[in-house]
């Protein structure tokens, strides 16, 4: 999963319109664009989004999904409301670099095993269509390494933030970006402080819990300066 050495190597029909005449031309062609005009309704951007918190000891970090990478979206909206999240760790972590989390492994006593993920795990394709960076508090999808998963297809819970305050660009378009910290960089900073031992793994867990928030645009930017 997301080794450091491997981030650098990852709907018209076409309407058939039947001409009688070259009298009845005109109004044959006018009447179903006409139809057609009246029956076009306007798509309703939803004017509220919803806002993940991820609880932990050293603070809170709040985080905006883009509507852009919407098999992403959906799956982490659905984890972070059914409390998936709730009990799983933060278990590699690099300064300068980025902070990962979200392996239900991390939750049981065998720290061994964290970062491997579930059996028979499911993924995610890549959305990279949408062009997102990774900037600095950028959420992405962690996944295999190129030599077992050409498609950089995501995996389907563990996740990263990017800690570096200058990005990590060179993982732009290996690797999917689904989100953005809006609040909470410094405690994203704080996180990757933190005592580890050979593998990154901090050797005091930390913990995370998550809840979802669907607010109004409008008070999401005064709260947080998030423009959209």
């Amino acid at each position: 999963m997301l080794h450091y050495r491997r981030f650098i190597s990852g709907i018209l029909s076409a309407a058939a319109l039947m001409l009688v005449s070259q009298a009845t031309l005109a109004q044959s062609a006018e009447a179903p664009v006409a139809e057609k005009q009246a029956k076009v309704k306007k798509v309703k951007v939803s004017g509220k989004d919803e806002v993940v918190t991820i609880i932990t000891t050293y603070g809170d970090i709040r985080l905006i999904l883009f509507q852009d990478t919407p098999l992403h979206r959906a799956n982490f909206l659905e984890k972070a409301s059914s409390g998936f999240y709730n009990g799983t760790t933060f278990h590699r972590v690099i300064q300068d670099f980025m902070i990962q989390g979200g392996d239900a492994n991390s939750k049981d006593a065998d720290p061994s095993n964290d970062g491997m993920g579930q059996p028979n795990e499911t993924t995610i394709p890549a959305e990279f269509s949408a062009g997102h960076k990774h900037d600095y508090g950028a959420l992405a999808a962690a996944r295999q390494g190129d030599f077992a998963n050409p498609q950089k297809a995501s995996s389907n819970s563990q996740f990263y933030l990017v800690q570096n305050r200058n990005g990590t660009h060179f993982l732009d378009g290996q690797y999917t970006v689904y989100g953005q910290a809006i609040q909470g960089l410094d405690v994203i900073d704080k996180i990757a402080k933190v005592t580890k031992d050979g593998r990154d793994r901090p050797t005091t867990d930390v913990k995370m819990t998550m809840k979802v928030e669907k607010l109004k645009k409008k008070k999401i930017t005064k709260l947080y300066g998030y423009k959209y």
